[in-house]
């Protein structure tokens, strides 16, 4: 059974930084890729950041909207995904989830908010 877990989720002033986790089980994520999403209540789910598997070089991309700002890394011992966010901005309140799979992404977690006070 496959279990994506994100946390790391909170309140920050804005210019703050949080780092976000996404810890896996039953996936190993190094061999599928991996991405970040975050969607505000009344939005559509807005892809942020990826990483693609170890077997494509763990290429990483991101939205023009977090580029600079934010950094997808991946700890394979740990099977877990993170993204760094800095320099938060109010725009970047929402909740964030983690997808992964081989050419989808077929598996999702539960979420952790995020909330950047201005």
């Amino acid at each position: 059974q496959v279990q994506l877990v994100e946390s790391g989720g909170g309140l920050v002033q804005a210019g703050g930084s949080l780092r976000l986790s996404c810890a896996a089980s039953g996936i190993a994520l190094r061999l599928n890729q991996v991405a970040w999403y975050r969607q505000t209540p009344g939005s559509e789910r807005e892809w942020v950041a990826s990483i693609m598997s170890i077997t494509k070089a763990e290429n990483t991309r991101y939205a023009d909207s977090v580029k600079g700002r934010f950094t997808i890394s991946r700890d394979n011992a740990k099977n877990t995904v993170y993204l760094q966010m800095n320099s938060l901005k109010p725009e970047d309140t929402a909740d964030y989830y983690c997808g992964a799979g081989q050419w989808d992404y077929d598996y999702w977690g539960q979420g952790t908010q995020v909330t950047v006070s201005s």
